[in-house]
């Protein structure tokens, strides 16, 4: 007797797409994603010398693309902005559009109080943030009886 193996749909963080096909999707040059990596704004798994890419690294150079070209905002202005907000907050993206988005990036530097140059108090105020918004988003799901699960 044969079983047959369950397939499941691949997961969003999933690193699959070769820069190439990366850059097919999106409509780019390959060097523009080596660009954005290079300042920093996306980081591709590694495999030996290959970057691969997810569904959520696709979706976040989409909006990256979208603050440069639509909003104008400049990369160094993107990076900055990244250590004080979320990218949603700084995209205005909708609360329905965010709170359903699995590519979100927060590289925001810790919002809690702490000692100024202090890494191991910068670290234990950034757990304390992602602990908060955890705890926020949970209430969110409760409230508004979504099945998404916090990461």
């Amino acid at each position: 007797m044969v079983r047959k193996k369950q397939i499941e749909p691949l997961k969003k963080d999933l690193s699959i797409y070769p820069i190439g096909v990366a850059a097919k999707l999106l409509g780019v040059h390959p060097r523009t994603l080596r660009i954005y990596e290079d300042e920093g704004l996306i980081k591709p798994e590694r495999a030996g010398n290959r970057r691969l890419y997810s569904t959520n690294d696709i979706t976040w150079v989409g909006c990256l693309r979208k603050l440069i070209h639509d909003d104008g905002i400049s990369i160094p202005g993107i990076r900055k902005l990244l250590r004080y907000a979320t990218c949603y907050e700084i995209s205005d993206c909708p609360r329905d559009v965010h709170c359903n988005c699995d590519a979100v990036v927060d590289r925001a530097i810790p919002r809690s109080l702490r000692v100024a140059g202090d890494l191991a108090e910068e670290k234990k105020a950034k757990e304390r943030d992602v602990a908060a918004k955890k705890e926020h988003q949970d209430i969110d799901e409760r409230e508004n009886g979504s099945n998404r699960k916090v990461r």
